[in-house]
């Protein structure tokens, strides 16, 4: 194991559903990277399954948080200040879109149903953002978001989740605005498809990874480790002149246009 890149910090990670998770992937990493963490759920169930995981930690932190609720929010980080103190960063791998979303055509998506998408998957980074800002010391700190190609060009059955992660990054960009000067970076990691339960709700998923794996330059796909390995670098000091990025982690793929037939191998 090289230096660890986060001895001494103390960070706030969401979105763990299970060791699946890529949220739990960056957790991991940082970890093992010394960084002290504490985990949001949401719900009984997601409360079970996010405290078994902590049996590999068992000096972090739990703490419900709804984060469609502004009290729910502010009440997480006042236990958390009376924990802690501070904290030095803070991981957004938030993300909801009702599955029938994605399955016909975007310009069918309900009102209602595009709010609640662009709430829970964008306007979350916001409100967390804003939760943590006092959090972070006079030193600064980082904020890392968790976003998808689908952001940028039409994927298959996307649809509104597409948008809101659009959304996402747009507003991770305002943000490292607004926070820069108290030296507080936010950037986002793009992740190729990676098995999760959320990515179930996605049809044609295992098509996903068919795809990047024959294509992609790496001819590979990515793994948890890849994106924790991103997200230690993003949240250490060593990213300390980078803000409002988005960070590709998906073996390249985003970088091709045309590709020939992948029987073909050419």
């Amino acid at each position: 194991m090289p230096d660890k890149l986060l001895a001494g910090k103390r960070g706030v990670v969401t979105g763990v559903a299970n060791d699946r998770s890529i949220a739990w992937g960056c957790a991991k990493a940082c970890a093992e990277h010394g960084a002290s963490l504490a985990f949001s759920f949401l719900g009984e169930a997601q409360e079970k399954r996010v405290k078994a995981l902590l049996k590999e930690l068992p000096d972090a932190l739990c703490i419900p948080c709804d984060v469609t609720k502004d009290e729910e929010i502010a009440s997480f980080f006042g236990e958390i200040k009376s924990e802690w103190g501070q904290i030095d960063f803070l991981i957004h791998s938030v993300a909801y879109a009702d599955r029938d979303d994605l399955k016909g055509r975007y310009i069918d998506t309900p009102r209602d149903h595009f709010a609640l998408a662009l709430d829970i998957s964008a306007y979350s980074l916001v409100a967390l953002a804003k939760g943590a800002e006092d959090l972070f010391p006079d030193a600064g700190g980082s904020i890392v978001a968790m976003t998808y190609y689908g952001a940028e060009k039409v994927m298959p059955k996307y649809n509104v989740m597409g948008v809101a992660k659009a959304a996402l990054e747009a507003s991770a960009r305002y943000l490292a605005n607004d926070l820069g000067p108290k030296n507080i970076r936010v950037n986002c990691i793009s992740a190729g498809p990676v098995r999760t339960l959320s990515s179930a709700a996605f049809p044609g998923f295992r098509n996903m990874l068919r795809v990047t794996e024959a294509m992609s330059p790496l001819r590979r796909n990515i793994t948890q480790e890849d994106v924790g390995k991103t997200a230690v670098y993003l949240l250490s000091d060593l990213s300390s002149g980078v803000t409002g990025e988005v960070i590709h982690v998906d073996s390249g793929y985003n970088l091709l246009g045309m590709f020939a037939d992948a029987e073909a191998g050419s």
